[in-house]
Order: C-alpha cells, then sequence, then structure tokens
C-alpha cells in the first residue's frame, strides 16, 4: 500500500501574489490574522514549527523526514499554471533542491481552475469572486504544457510511481473535458501525454480523475465520470478531499462531527472502490476550517466557499478511518491500494497534517500507526 498527501504550495513568497496582495505576502499572513468566529471555535491555529517559508530547502526537508517517518510515500503538489507556472518555488526551490528529497517522492495534480480572489473574502463578496487569473489551455496548446511536466518533472528519479507509471493527476475533470472540446478531443490530448512520455523514455504515464460523487446528474456535467476510464481515457480515480459531498454537510449547523463525516464519506469510498470501472484511491480529510479565508470582523455563516461548516480534528477517528480504507482496499491489486491525505498543509483550509500548537504530532504518529497494523 502507498500513500501520498496532497501539498498545496502557497506559503512562499510569489511574484503573482505581490502583484496582488503586496511584496512578502503568503497564505501565512491569512493564518496570523485568523480568529475564533463563535464559541467553541478553534482559532487561531499555530503551526508548532513556525511560519516557515517551503521554498527553502532546509525547511522543506524537515517536512521530508517527517513524511517519511510517518510513512508516507509521496506529496502530490497542487500545480497552477496560467500561460506559465504559478506558485512553483515550493516544488523547484524547496523540495527539488532538499538534499533527502529521495526519502519522500513528488507527484503532479494540475489544479485547473480559476484562481480567484479569496485571501480574505466577505460573505456577500463570496457569491462573485474577482477573478485574478483564468485557465486557459487549450487543445491547440497543451503539449507546450506536456513538454513540460515531462522534461521538468516526470523523467526525474523522485518522480512518484503507481503501478510502475509516472502518475498526473487532473483536478477538475469536466472543466478539463469542456476546454479541451469534449470527450473524443480529451482522448486524444491524453494520448498525447502518454506518446510524449514515451519518447522521453518513460514507459508511459498514469492519468488519474478527481472524481466528486455528485458530479455524476449535473447538467454542467460534460462527460458521464463512468466514461472518464472507459471512453476519456484516465487510469483511476480518486477525490482532493471528502468535504461537500454527503449529507452531513448539506446542513445549516456551522460544524460537522468528524467521525459522522467519515462513516459517509466510506459508504462513498466502498462503493467507488467496488463500483467504478478503474481503480479508486479514497482520500481521509484531516479537518475543515476555511474561516481564514474570510473577512473576520464579519459574523461567521453558512453559504457559498469559503463559508461552509467546520469540521474539527478527531486523531481517533482519523486513525479509525485509515483503517476502514485499508480493510476496503484489501481484496484489490497491490498496485491500486493507494490512499491520499488532504492535505499535509492546507492551513487555511484547516486540512493539514502539520503539526500545529494544539495536537502536535498526532496525525502523523496515526497514520505510522495505522501503516504498520
Amino acid at each position: 500500500m502507498q500513500l501520498a498527501a496532497y501539498y498545496f504550495p502557497n506559503y512562499h513568497q510569489d511574484a503573482h501574489n505581490a502583484e496582488f496582495h503586496g511584496e512578502g505576502w503568503t497564505e501565512w499572513d491569512l493564518m496570523k490574522c485568523a480568529r475564533s468566529r463563535f464559541e467553541g471555535h478553534r482559532q487561531p491555529r499555530i503551526p508548532l514549527w513556525g511560519y516557515e517559508d517551503e521554498a527553502d530547502p532546509a525547511v522543506m526537508a524537515k517536512k521530508i523526514d517527517a513524511a517519511a517517518q510517518a510513512g508516507l510515500d509521496a506529496f502530490v503538489f497542487d500545480w497552477y499554471w496560467y500561460d506559465s507556472p504559478f506558485l512553483q518555488r515550493a516544488l523547484d526551490e524547496g523540495y527539488l533542491q532538499a538534499p533527502n528529497r529521495s526519502k519522500v517522492k513528488f507527484a503532479l495534480m494540475w489544479a485547473n481552475h480559476d484562481w480567484f480572489d479569496r485571501h480574505p473574502i466577505g460573505y456577500k463578496k463570496a457569491e462573485n469572486p474577482d477573478l485574478l487569473y483564468r485557465w486557459n489551455s487549450t487543445y491547440e496548446n497543451i503539449g507546450e504544457t506536456w513538454d513540460y511536466i515531462i522534461e521538468r518533472y516526470m523523467t526525474r528519479p523522485e518522480y512518484w510511481r503507481v503501478n510502475g507509471l509516472p502518475y498526473f493527476s487532473i483536478y477538475n475533470v469536466n472543466r478539463f473535458i469542456q476546454q479541451m472540446g469534449g470527450a473524443e478531443k480529451t482522448k486524444e490530448v491524453l494520448a498525447l501525454l502518454r506518446a510524449k512520455a514515451l519518447q522521453a523514455g518513460l514507459p508511459g504515464v498514469h492519468i488519474n480523475a478527481v472524481w466528486y460523487d455528485n458530479l455524476e446528474g449535473q447538467p454542467f456535467c460534460a462527460c458521464s465520470p463512468k466514461l472518464w476510464s472507459e471512453q476519456v481515457g484516465f487510469s483511476s480515480y480518486t477525490s482532493y478531499n471528502s468535504v461537500a459531498t454527503t449529507a452531513i454537510w448539506n446542513t445549516t449547523a456551522l460544524t460537522v462531527d468528524f467521525r459522522q463525516a467519515a462513516d459517509e464519506y466510506l459508504e462513498l469510498a466502498r462503493k467507488a472502490i467496488n463500483t467504478l470501472p478503474a481503480p479508486y484511491f479514497p482520500v481521509v480529510t484531516a479537518g475543515w476550517d476555511v474561516t481564514p479565508r474570510t473577512i473576520q470582523s464579519e459574523p461567521y455563516r453558512k453559504g457559498v466557499y469559503p463559508y461552509f461548516s467546520i469540521m474539527e480534528l478527531d486523531p481517533q477517528a482519523f486513525y479509525d478511518e485509515i483503517m476502514e480504507l485499508k480493510k476496503a482496499l484489501a481484496h484489490k491489486p497491490q498496485e491500486d491500494q493507494v490512499i491520499f491525505f488532504n492535505a499535509w498543509n492546507e492551513w487555511t483550509e484547516g486540512s493539514y497534517l502539520e503539526p500545529d500548537t494544539d495536537f502536535g504530532t498526532q496525525l502523523l504518529d496515526q497514520i505510522k500507526l495505522a501503516k504498520n497494523d
């Protein structure tokens, strides 16, 4: 079994961010301003290691050591491309320059969504946030992107493989299919990626689709998720997190119970593992609290993202969920036994494995225990 954690790289200085937020801004600034918004709300959350610069190889080396000790096999970096790379320094300057990088492999998940200004955002504005960058890759120019990721990343010895193939995931599959021009053209661009990989001496590419159970019947669905593997050519399915996909998230309550949310997701994950036409790699969500991305002086209430319910961490339920997912995958081939975590460091979404001053290393300890049990 392999374990991988998504990595959100917005805790280093970036020229694009400086243009809108000022020189030196990172999402740490949101965490430093976060406040408790209602009785019992656990904010601010303070990183045990401090507000570190992830583009520093020494900082990334510490993360790699902690992840390896916990039993994680890979970081899957959220990867952005808006005409050119965005938020790439954590990977390019941090991870790839870390002397111990071979201890934990890396891969890419193409975060192919538009980038909106929610850093922070008010309740009313959240309905119509300002667009800062539009994801604009097309059928005509995507070959350049494939060349970039193959030459710069996939051919590196540290690049993570699933079933012997370099792993590459696409976040918004529906948007991807629409923007490529439909299912048939998407099939062509995925085939082009695999062909270019072969030309570079790689054995191919394992192309993963991020899937949500509530997408299937939506009128904007460009192609049925059931056809993603059968018609378009995706190798597997996974989920980025387990938020807003089951009944507990549809209530008006400001908080949801971690164990109940986990139990509902486990039912969904078992269904996906046993019925989807390609392997499904489930995800364990470490918690959920996006209040740092909201205006702190406003009353907090339910609404559109980021005004969602908060799910507080429960380390024991976290461990139990990993164990249940291990059981659910046990009958699958070894190469299809993969579990994801959301996330290594989604601090401003309250979903992180990195230690904070309240829980310390408890989640990393639980992962290590669950992997060995």
